[in-house]
């Protein structure tokens, strides 16, 4: 966001799309240490009922912030974070899974120099997060 932007309810931020690979998952398991198999082996994932290997929910978070902070210019910038985790990413080993973010600015706040801001999280056509929201320091 520029700093010369005057930020209203209803500002649309760019849409991210990211392509997860298997790869990018090991390479997460790795940085992060969370090697739970469900990420890395599709025979785990599938004895436990998963259609396949699924992204780390933290990392499809981690996608979504980094649109708001972009977006902002600093991730300093952003104040917090939530969301809920409604549906998996999953990964196939044959193609990538594609993660879409789009985010909304619902509500200004003058008094406290702030904006939230709501993202939309879909994978394959779903819903993968839910009450995504953002707060952010305004310029």
């Amino acid at each position: 966001m520029n700093a010369d932007v005057r930020v209203e309810v209803g500002t649309e931020l760019p849409t991210a799309r990211y392509e997860l690979s298997r790869d990018d998952l090991r390479a997460y398991a790795e940085a992060s240490g969370d090697r739970n198999p469900i990420h890395l082996d599709e025979a785990t994932a599938r004895s436990v009922g998963l259609p396949d290997v699924i992204a780390h929910g933290m990392l499809t978070m981690g996608l979504a912030g980094t649109v708001v902070a972009d977006w902002v210019g600093d991730p300093a910038r952003v104040l917090s974070f939530g969301t809920k985790f409604t549906a998996p990413v999953v990964v196939p080993a044959d193609a990538p899974a594609v993660v879409e973010v789009s985010g909304t600015v619902v509500a200004r706040d003058e008094a406290a120099g702030t904006a939230e801001v709501d993202l939309v999280v879909t994978s394959a056509g779903a819903k993968v997060l839910t009450r995504a929201r953002a707060v952010v320091a305004l310029p």
